[in-house]
């Protein structure tokens, strides 16, 4: 008999899928108008400083900006002033495009789309001088892009099709490099997983979101199966995925890694299905951000105490990065227009 895919599963692939299907009406827009001439920016030598820690207000913040124009998709980054949650000047712009990107310890991982979209992703290593280092392909949509903090690991997740185990659907194919042995774990969905105390196996196991712990052999990432996503602890040697709790999606470490930023299912209205909470790794208490709005997108860490995170524009087809106190206090605040995909160069 063969198996038919849950209304739940369903949901969060349409949810998971919208970012990038809006970037690409994005790109038939900017065609149908004539090419938009507005710049994001001006072209400029980007270096990705790996000397500023966090906290000291001297590092970058690094994005694709989304100007619906000849820079759309560019890498771009500004400088971080005050305690860093703040951005100056104007944006300096790289020759890079990128779909998602992130950057940590010098080191930054680009994932791009073929022209065709579904078909097959470049993904891409640079060093801080934005100098190519690796080059490789994986098939499917670019949807998240991740680095350890010492740049020594990169995991990517793209959407495939074809892989699903219900025929024409979609699915997720996650994979780990480790670029200092040149060790790649293609699908880290073969790791061997325990569900809440025992060994699991089911045909619908999709992993997605990895965010690497400071040893640069554990992980955390998300796992889908049975119409359930599960918060799972990775052992890269060990080849396995272990479950803490569940209904955690798109996980990111804090940088003391003693916390996971995460978006929480708390609705079936696609417009307010997810909320931001912050999980304390230690209590597993969790705490909702004041940001309130449904955020589809994996947060990362601007520094030890703010997340930042992209919510599409109300009056434009891009996107803008915001930021939040990560303990719940405070209020939303605007960090970066027309911006994707946000990391900082100090890890």
């Amino acid at each position: 008999m063969p198996i038919t895919e849950s209304p739940h599963r369903t949901k969060i692939f349409i949810a998971s899928v919208s970012v990038l299907l809006t970037i690409a009406v994005v790109a038939v827009i900017v065609a149908y108008q004539g090419r938009p001439t507005a710049r994001a920016g001006i072209k400029g030598t980007v270096v990705l400083d790996a000397s500023s820690p966090l906290n000291t207000g001297s590092g970058y913040l690094v994005y694709k900006t989304t100007v619906a124009g000849p820079d759309f998709g560019t890498l771009a980054e500004r400088r971080l002033s005050g305690a860093a949650t703040t951005v100056t000047g104007v944006p300096t712009l790289s020759s890079i495009q990128c779909d998602r990107s992130y950057t940590a310890a010098g080191i930054l991982l680009c994932l791009r789309a073929d022209g065709n979209l579904v078909r097959v992703a470049d993904v891409e290593v640079y060093d801080r001088n934005l100098k190519p280092i690796k080059k490789l392909q994986a098939a499917g949509i670019p949807n998240r892009a991740r680095l350890s903090a010492d740049g020594r690991m990169a995991a990517w997740t793209t959407f495939v099709a074809g892989d699903a185990y219900n025929g024409p659907a979609f699915s997720t194919r996650t994979s780990v490099l480790d670029l200092k042995t040149g060790a790649l774990s293609d699908s880290i969905e073969s790791f061997a997983v325990t569900l809440q105390g025992k060994p699991y196996h089911a045909v619908d196991e999709n992993v997605w979101g990895v965010t690497f712990a400071a040893d640069d052999n554990t992980f955390y990432a998300t796992l889908g199966t049975g119409g359930r996503t599960w918060l799972v602890r990775g052992d890269v040697a060990a080849r396995t995925l272990t479950t803490v709790t569940d209904n955690v999606e798109c996980p990111s470490l804090s940088p003391d890694g003693k916390s996971i930023v995460f978006k929480k299912r708390v609705s079936d209205d696609a417009w307010k299905m997810w909320r931001l909470e912050v999980l304390n790794l230690t209590t597993m208490a969790e705490t909702p951000l004041a940001e309130t709005r449904s955020v589809d997108d994996q947060a990362a860490w601007l520094d030890d105490h703010t997340v930042m995170y992209a919510v599409p524009q109300t009056s434009g087809s891009g996107y803008d990065v915001w930021s939040t106190p990560a303990d719940g206090s405070g209020q939303p605040s605007l960090l970066a227009r027309d911006a994707f995909s946000p990391s900082v160069t100090s890890g």
